[in-house]
C-alpha cells in the first residue's frame, strides 16, 4: 500500500509540472504573437502616415513651383496702377563694344531709303534708357522727332511703362545678357532661358507696352552673339508682331544671320552718339551720323537722355538741317 501511494504522488507532481510548463509556453506564444501583430500594424500605420506627409509636401512644392514659373504680369500691372513716384536724378548706364571702331558699321547695314526718291536723307535718333519723368521732359524739350526707347519697369524705375503709355509712339529697350556689365536689369533675358520663358517674357512686355512695334537691345553682347538664343528671341517677338533693332553692342553679333534665316530685314544702329559724355565729342558723332545718312540715304543713331547729349543736339541744328530727322517707324 505504501508503495502505491508513493507512485501516485509522483505522477501527480509530474502532471503539475507539465501543466505549469504548458501555461508558460502558452503565455510566451501569446506575447510573441501579440508583439508580431503590433509590429506589423505599427509599421503599417507609420508607413501610411509617412506616405501622407510626403504627398502633402510634394503637393505643396508643386504649388510653389507653379507660382514661381508664372510671369510677373500681375505684379507689374499693380506697379502701373500706382501714381508716378518721386524719383532721383539718375540715368541707366549702357554697354559698349571695345574698341568701338571695330563695329562702327553694321555687317549688312540697316534698311536704306533710295537716295533717288527722297529730297533729303533720313536720320532716326533713338534715345535709349528712358525710365524717368525727367528723361521724358529733357527729350521733349528738344522739340525734335526722336524715338524714345523705354526700359521695362523695375524696382529702380517702376513707372517707365506708365510714362510710355502717355506717348503716341515709343520703343522698348530690351535688357539682354552681357559679357561684362556690373548692373544688369532684373528683367534681363539670358542665353540659357528656354523658348517658353522667352515667349512669356515677350507676352508680358506686350501687356505692359501695348503699343510697342520695335525693341532694341539694352546691353546684350553675350546674347546677341549666341545664335540659338537669338533664334528663340526673334521667334518670340514675331509672335507679338514686334521687330528687333540691333544696338550692336558687340562686333560678334549674329543678328544679321538670324534675321536672314527668318526672312526678315536686318536693322541696326550706325552711330553711338554719346559713348564719351563730352558735348564737343557728341557733336562730332552727330555730324558723323548725318554723313552716314547722306552717303547711304538713311542712318540710325543711338544716344541717351544725358544733359550733355541733349545740349549737343540743341547745338547741332544746322548740321541736322542737312537730313530729314524722323522717328524710327518712318524710316523702316
Amino acid at each position: 500500500m505504501t508503495k502505491r501511494k508513493s507512485t501516485h504522488k509522483k505522477g501527480a507532481d509530474q502532471s503539475r509540472v507539465l501543466l505549469i510548463i504548458s501555461l508558460i509556453v502558452i503565455v510566451l506564444l501569446s506575447l510573441i504573437a501579440a508583439s508580431g501583430v503590433g509590429y506589423y500594424f505599427g509599421f503599417s500605420d507609420g508607413r501610411d502616415d509617412m506616405i501622407e506627409r510626403f504627398a502633402k509636401a510634394e503637393s505643396k512644392q508643386k504649388r510653389h513651383e507653379v507660382v514661381a514659373t508664372k510671369p510677373p504680369v500681375q505684379e507689374l500691372k499693380k506697379r502701373l496702377e500706382r501714381p508716378l513716384k518721386r524719383e532721383t536724378k539718375k540715368t541707366a548706364s549702357h554697354e559698349y563694344s571695345t574698341p568701338l571702331n571695330k563695329v562702327d558699321r553694321p555687317p549688312s547695314g540697316p534698311i536704306r531709303a533710295n537716295k533717288l526718291t527722297v529730297d533729303l536723307p533720313k536720320l532716326a535718333i533713338i534715345i535709349d534708357d528712358v525710365a524717368f519723368r525727367h528723361d521724358v521732359k529733357k527729350i521733349k524739350a528738344l522739340d525734335l522727332p526722336v524715338t524714345m526707347s523705354f526700359l521695362p519697369p523695375s524696382a529702380n524705375h517702376p513707372d517707365s511703362a506708365a510714362l510710355a503709355a502717355r506717348e503716341p509712339f515709343y520703343m522698348v529697350h530690351l535688357p539682354l545678357e552681357a559679357r561684362h556689365f556690373a548692373t544688369p536689369e532684373p528683367s534681363t533675358l539670358l542665353t540659357r532661358d528656354s523658348q517658353q520663358k522667352m515667349l512669356e517674357h515677350v507676352r508680358s512686355l506686350k501687356q505692359l507696352f501695348p503699343k510697342v512695334k520695335y525693341v532694341n537691345n539694352h546691353t546684350g553682347s553675350t546674347f546677341t552673339s549666341d545664335e540659338i538664343a537669338m533664334n528663340r528671341l526673334i521667334f518670340a517677338l514675331g509672335k507679338e508682331n514686334i521687330g528687333f533693332i540691333d544696338s550692336r553692342t558687340t562686333g560678334k553679333t549674329v543678328v544679321p544671320y538670324v534675321m536672314k534665316n527668318f526672312g526678315l530685314s536686318y536693322v541696326a544702329r550706325d552711330i553711338f552718339l554719346d559713348h564719351d559724355s563730352d558735348i564737343s565729342t557728341i557733336k562730332q558723332q552727330i555730324a558723323k551720323a548725318v554723313n552716314v545718312a547722306r552717303k547711304h540715304g538713311s542712318a540710325i543713331a543711338i544716344g541717351h537722355p544725358r544733359s550733355e547729349t541733349m545740349e549737343a543736339l540743341r547745338q547741332s541744328q544746322r548740321v541736322l538741317s542737312k537730313v530729314e530727322l524722323v522717328r524710327i517707324d518712318e524710316l523702316l
